[in-house]
């Protein structure tokens, strides 16, 4: 294994852990706590993809003191107190100099100076001037190995580390750094470099971003957008890494990703290029012997199986993707696992196996999140829960049932995340209407169509339809008639 072509500053020590904000988080789980941590944000109109892995750094002393953002958060949720109180170090001490002031750092950013230091790049904007220059990773080298240095600054650093930036529901492709500079290289026929720490990481910071974009904005228009990154991380993984530690993460972080866009292309419609980028995903984690991304992407193929039309396979899938969890020791993903394998029965018209799956699901739930539940989990709460057991209902065709357990889907889903909530407010029309309730039917569907002007996904768009066709027969009745003219009124999805 070659070694590292970067000289770096090693620590004398290993990080120490934050034990101060580890008793901040008290009995919540990591991905919980970064939930709180987002809905923080929101109040101040900050913009942080806070999640647990992350709490895991803070929590694990990797990140010794937060980017700018982070820190209005963090002091708005705790007033009083300051970044020491919370187990930080003094920002000066993790730079090695003076907290620079926004008068200091604004020049050399609205310049683009490209001879602005490692250091010092992106240190003191807010996310919106980045967003707003779209500026490039220089060319300049950055230590890559220093664990103190390379994960504060990358977190400080939107140029480096931001996949996608969104404005309302317009989403725009945004440079990756490294990905960025090695998907140039692969489009100018030149060999890509090996691949350092700060590749693995910024693969990993676009998994999260287009996750978070699909929760908020759904998939239509991020899918072809999102292809890029993949075959840039693809393109590493060819040209190897510099340790074998960063070569796992790439692995890892190439296999999510193919996961992310196959479920963008899944959401989209596209269901032979989700199969595609799924037993991607899938031949990944065979070769690394990744039990979390084998049950991860054989969560996703029960899924898509389902929507196909293919519930025996959705079955089959959703228990190779249990048998691959158990090791695993995450409560949550069983339940989640659980649920596939019910989607599954239902297809199959199977109401005792589907059941007995549902049961094993809520067991499964009851038992409530831990630390070994996988990041890309953090959407799975009671909403979903609610909303995925709503659809086995509607599958079997009861109606009230089905109807109900949506209701407490949008009910209970963070009005944040407005892909979801459209999503369990267009299954509850369709339940309510199929159920005989055109009425209430029709206003779960204006609700929906209030919320398109944010969200971009096939899959609501269809599902909204259908519950046109059915409330058709009623359009004379009270608020049908207004639903159907705004939806005869959408213009056409290719």
């Amino acid at each position: 294994m070659a070694s590292s072509t970067v000289t770096s500053a090693q620590p004398d020590r290993p990080p120490r852990p934050n034990l101060a904000f580890r008793r901040l988080r008290g009995k919540r789980s990591p991905a919980e706590f970064a939930a709180a941590v987002r809905r923080a944000a929101r109040e101040i109109g900050e913009r942080v993809s806070c999640d647990a892995r992350y709490v895991g750094r803070v929590e694990a002393g990797e990140i010794r003191c937060p980017n700018y953002a982070y820190e209005r958060v963090f002091l708005h949720m705790f007033p009083g107190r300051t970044l020491t109180d919370l187990g930080f170090a003094p920002r000066s001490s993790v730079r090695g100099r003076r907290a620079r002031t926004a008068e200091d750092a604004l020049p050399a950013h609205l310049d683009g100076s490209p001879h602005a230091s490692c250091e010092t790049r992106g240190v003191a904007e807010p996310y919106e001037l980045h967003e707003l220059h779209g500026l490039r990773a220089s060319s300049e080298p950055c230590d890559t190995q220093d664990p103190y240095h390379t994960h504060d600054n990358n977190e400080e650093s939107d140029v480096l580390r931001r996949a996608f930036m969104t404005s309302g529901a317009t989403v725009a492709a945004a440079s990756l750094g490294p990905l960025g500079l090695a998907l140039d290289a692969a489009a100018a026929g030149r060999p890509v470099r090996r691949a350092g720490a700060g590749d693995a990481g910024a693969l990993e910071e676009a998994v999260r971003r287009i996750r978070l974009l699909d929760d908020r904005h759904g998939a239509d228009g991020l899918y072809r957008r999102a292809t890029a990154p993949l075959r840039t991380a693809y393109a590493l993984l060819d040209a190897g890494a510099t340790r074998q530690a960063t070569a796992d993460r790439l692995y890892s972080g190439a296999g999510e990703l193919a996961i992310s866009v196959g479920w963008l292309a899944h959401d989209s419609g596209r269901f032979d290029d989700a199969r595609s980028h799924y037993a991607e995903a899938l031949a990944t984690a065979r070769v690394t012997g990744d039990p979390g991304l084998e049950a991860h992407a054989f969560c996703n193929m029960a899924f898509l199986a389902r929507d196909a039309g293919r519930p025996r396979e959705a079955v089959r899938a959703a228990q190779a993707a249990q048998r691959a969890a158990r090791p695993l020791g995450s409560a949550r993903l069983m339940s989640l696992l659980a649920l596939r394998e019910a989607g599954g029965w239902a297809g199959l018209a199977d109401r005792v196996g589907c059941e007995q799956a549902l049961a094993r699901a809520q067991a499964f739930f009851g038992r409530g999140a831990s630390d070994a539940d996988p990041e890309w989990m953090s959407f799975y709460g009671e909403a979903e829960l609610e909303g995925l057991e709503a659809q086995c209902w509607s599958t079997l065709g009861d109606w009230p049932r089905a109807a109900r357990h949506a209701r407490r889907a949008a009910d209970s889903q963070d009005p944040h995340f407005t892909r979801n909530l459209a999503l369990y407010t267009a299954e509850l029309a369709d339940d309510l209407a199929r159920g005989g309730r055109p009425d209430e039917a029709a206003g779960a569907g204006l609700r929906v169509l209030d919320l398109l002007g944010e969200v971009q996904s096939s899959r609501i768009h269809t599902m909204l339809a259908g519950t046109a066709r059915v409330l058709l027969p009623h359009r004379r009745a009270s608020g049908v008639s207004a639903f159907l003219e705004r939806h005869a009124s959408l213009p056409r999805t290719a």
